[in-house]
């Protein structure tokens, strides 16, 4: 309820492109299970909208780039920052469309640039868009969740993965996912991408109408 308008410019942008084959969603890990880096290869995913099936072959192609990816359902099955994303595919898209789900616990910037590039060799050739799925600043007040969430905004605007990293720990900022964007940013830039795009930024405080402690919601397209 508080981040979905911002996802949703998201997919209306990704609608506007066309469909793709599959679509790689990376995630942070809030769970503490499983693996550092956890794939899924095989299988599905169900939810109200019906069944989005895993693309095997290219869920192992990614996963045999590197030796720090691991197959393992065990961090997926109470994980929910790549699980949301399923019913705006599934809506956008229709049933048709295969998903990659990678979750990372580990999000230091060698490992994420590592995923990004294991990602970006295994698609090179295909038709599959990459979605990173994070909150930006958590609990605290509107004004100052904005002025840390612009620094992050920044950086991915310049397609910058180091700077990213740096501001996030310099500035102890509470994003949850800045590995999987990390990973997302060098897969992009690897697939050729060169220009980046703000779509939308607004906290929780701009639905419930409580500025003192929001949640950052920030919707960026990344393309050739």
């Amino acid at each position: 309820m508080y981040s979905g308008a911002v996802a949703a410019n998201s997919y209306y942008a990704l609608a506007k492109d066309g469909t793709p084959q599959t679509c790689v969603i990376l995630g942070p890990n809030h769970t503490g299970m499983g693996s550092g880096i956890s794939i899924l290869a095989d299988g599905a995913w169900e939810t109200p909208l019906g069944v989005s099936s895993i693309d095997t072959e290219t869920a192992k192609k990614i996963q045999q780039q590197t030796k720090i990816i691991d197959i393992d359902e065990s961090a997926h099955r109470l994980e929910h920052s790549i699980e949301v994303q399923l019913p705006f595919i599934q809506y956008v898209y229709g049933l048709g469309v295969k998903i990659v789900p990678i979750c990372m616990m580990m999000q230091d910037l060698t490992t994420s640039i590592e995923v990004g590039e294991a990602i970006a060799n295994a698609i090179s050739r295909s038709n599959t868009v990459v979605i990173a799925s994070s909150d930006m600043t958590h609990y605290e007040n509107h004004e100052a969740a904005s002025k840390k969430d612009r620094l992050v905004i920044e950086a991915v605007l310049d397609l910058d993965e180091e700077s990213l990293q740096k501001v996030v720990e310099s500035q102890n900022i509470s994003m949850c996912g800045y590995g999987p964007v990390t990973a997302a940013i060098r897969a992009a830039k690897l697939l050729g991408a060169r220009n980046a795009s703000l779509l939308s930024y607004k906290t929780s405080g701009d639905v419930t109408g409580d500025t003192s402690s929001v949640v950052g919601y920030a919707s960026i397209s990344i393309a050739k």
